[in-house]
């Protein structure tokens, strides 16, 4: 769903910039906790495979394109505050050598991808885990439902800014209903292939899945206490 230049006006531009720009400063104080030798090169390839799934893109309308955003496999794998350092970087790089997004519009497509994208597929998936019974198998599933969410989620909050600063001249009712619809579909797209990651890690390596590693110390804790015993 990259937003290209000029599609909002100068003040929705610049204030999702402000929004992007404090809140990529703050992930990169949190991340340095987070980051070590065994979860940054997994965050390195999330990045490139997020890089990889946006640029396979198709036009939705109104200038406006549609693809996988990778926000829920960043967050489940990596943490919630790495992962929105990975589309951010992507946007950039897309944005400056791809002309995929516009300059202007990249606080926009930053705040929709890299933090709306990214924060409420980690808050269903949180919320998934709580519903979900407490073991790995779980963890998928969760990380299912936070992708499916996420895509229409970020879409739209697109609307809302448009709502808000739309530049250009389309009926927020007709841009409302054409982003819903496709940006669903995509969402199961999303959900399937989370899921599919998501699980081949967890069935190999769950001790490198960071929304798994609570019930990978719980196991290990509980082997501890029975040879103990």
């Amino acid at each position: 769903m990259h937003v290209p230049d000029g599609f909002l006006d100068a003040q929705t531009s610049i204030g999702t910039g402000v929004l992007a720009a404090g809140v990529v400063a703050v992930s990169l104080r949190k991340a340095r906790g987070e980051l070590d030798d065994r979860t940054a090169p997994l965050a390195g390839l999330v990045a490139v495979f997020i890089f990889a799934g946006q640029m396979l893109n198709f036009p939705v309308g109104a200038g406006t394109s549609g693809h996988l955003l990778g926000g829920a496999l960043a967050a489940v794998l990596v943490g919630p505050w790495v992962a929105t350092l990975g589309p951010t970087v992507v946007l950039i790089v897309q944005a400056l050598l791809f002309a995929d997004g516009g300059l202007t519009a990249l606080g926009t497509n930053v705040t929709l991808m890299g933090i709306v994208g990214v924060w409420v597929a980690w808050g269903i998936f949180r919320l998934g885990r709580l519903l979900l019974p407490k073991r790995l198998s779980s963890v998928p599933l969760a990380a299912a439902l936070g992708g499916f969410v996420s895509v229409p989620a970020a879409a739209l909050a697109f609307v809302g800014l448009y709502a808000v600063g739309g530049a250009a001249p389309i009926p927020l009712g007709s841009l409302a209903a054409t982003m819903g619809a496709w940006h669903v579909v995509i969402g199961l797209g999303e959900a399937l292939i989370t899921a599919l990651v998501v699980g081949s890690l967890v069935s190999t390596r769950p001790d490198l899945v960071a929304g798994a590693r609570d019930l990978v110390e719980a196991d290990e804790l509980e082997i501890r206490a029975v040879v103990a015993a």
